[in-house]
């Protein structure tokens, strides 16, 4: 059986712009696969081209196997795209009733279905308040469940998570995976590394339209080759920076303050740098040789300054991220 979303080399321009370039990507069944890139990397245009609402300048795009299927295959998809967008005088029960009978539920089994998700999210006590009561992470719920009332085989999310807080971002991401366990397949787009190095089976970063690797997180892990050491501190740092400035023992830092991410210099030994940090009065209370984090290849990748533009939310999102 084919994966269920194919990207075959896909491009588009808008007015002379690129924003997508031969790219391909492939999703397989019952996984959680994540889109990654700064803002402006053509995240947007590319899941809008696999939803068949933008036609690709060239390659092709297939849905359970068949060319341009986004259209065709509506009511296996559920999508929820980077504007958000609900009936703002509509009541919430209503709204979530009459999207899910657009693809062809009924409305006996909309209605409870909408009932049972309004009381899985939390929102239970809301279902006849207008939309426009709510406040913006639970209208972004309530959209969410919108997406998925009528049991898609396939979620594709754009920019899920962004606007909302800790609480609601854990609650949706916890649904998420209860999603995939039962075998559907979810992909969704993020410029929140962290996300993604919880969530996805599988992953691929795009830039300026291209990408630049893809894979399992381990396979993405692994091309990135050295050895990583996490430091945190707990309370006096001594000399630690004067240390991680010493390009005999630190290649590369990611300084988050109280902890940092280092890369050794070839040939440096992990307990060196240890004993150099307490002789300095480093007080630590953490120092774990580890793989390198999403966040770190994905900033040696696209570079520090689309990094932190990502980070913040910055950059050129817009119809073309």
């Amino acid at each position: 059986m084919a994966d269920p979303v194919i990207v075959d080399r896909v491009t588009k321009r808008f007015a002379g712009h690129t924003a997508v370039e031969a790219l391909s990507l492939s999703v397989p069944s019952g996984i959680i696969y994540g889109l990654l890139g700064p803002n402006g990397a053509g995240k947007t245009t590319t899941l809008r081209m696999i939803m068949d609402i933008y036609e690709p300048d060239s390659g092709t795009v297939r849905l359970f196997d068949q060319v341009g299927g986004g259209r065709t295959n509506s009511a296996r998809i559920g999508y929820l795209p980077e504007e958000r967008g609900l009936y703002p005088r509509m009541r919430v029960l209503d709204v979530l009733v009459f999207l899910a009978e657009a693809k062809g539920v009924s409305r006996r089994s909309a209605r409870a279905k909408a009932i049972e998700w309004l009381e899985r999210l939390g929102l239970s006590d809301w279902r006849m308040r207008k939309v426009s009561d709510l406040s913006k992470g639970m209208q972004q719920k309530v959209q969410f469940i919108s997406t998925v009332l009528h049991d898609p085989d396939l979620v594709i999310l754009d920019e899920p998570f962004s606007g909302l807080d800790p609480v609601n971002s854990q609650v949706l991401r916890d649904t998420v995976v209860d999603y995939r366990r039962r075998g559907k397949t979810v992909l969704f787009s993020t410029h929140i590394m962290e996300h993604a190095e919880k969530l996805c089976d599988r992953l691929c970063i795009i830039a300026r339209g291209k990408k630049l690797i893809d894979g399992t997180l381990a396979e993405v892990k692994g091309t990135h080759g050295g050895k990583h050491v996490i430091v945190a501190f707990d309370g006096n740092q001594g000399n630690a920076r004067q240390i991680f400035a010493d390009r005999r023992l630190v290649a590369k830092i990611q300084d988050f303050g109280q902890q940092a991410e280092l890369e050794l210099a070839p040939g440096a030994d992990a307990q060196e740098v240890l004993k150099a940090l307490v002789d300095s009065g480093a007080r630590l209370a953490r120092f774990e040789l580890a793989s390198p984090s999403l966040h770190k290849i994905f900033v040696d990748l696209v570079g520090p300054e689309a990094a932190t533009a990502a980070a913040t939310g910055g950059g050129n999102g817009g119809s073309r991220a």
